[in-house]
């Protein structure tokens, strides 16, 4: 059989396309854990306001309840969507 008329297979260790994408419910899970190490901060790639919430244990608390309304909106933005 000519290669030009073979189908190609998937490979297993192909990643999904969505491999990269965040996920609100992930966000939000890490937030309510761990929120006063950042760890959701540093899960949505923003690793300078993470290290901050580490030591200031998320802004005295009120950069949680900041996150706490604006994590879908983060994650979007995170995602490269507006």
């Amino acid at each position: 059989m000519d290669q030009a008329t073979q189908t190609p297979q998937a490979t297993p260790s192909a990643a999904p396309a969505t491999a990269g994408t965040k996920s609100v419910g992930v966000a939000y899970l890490l937030w309510f854990f761990f929120g006063f190490l950042g760890v959701h901060q540093f899960y949505l790639g923003k690793t300078g306001r993470g290290v901050s919430y580490i030591f200031t244990l998320g802004w005295v608390g009120i950069g949680l309840l900041i996150d706490l309304f604006t994590l879908p909106s983060q994650v979007r933005k995170a995602n490269g969507e507006q």
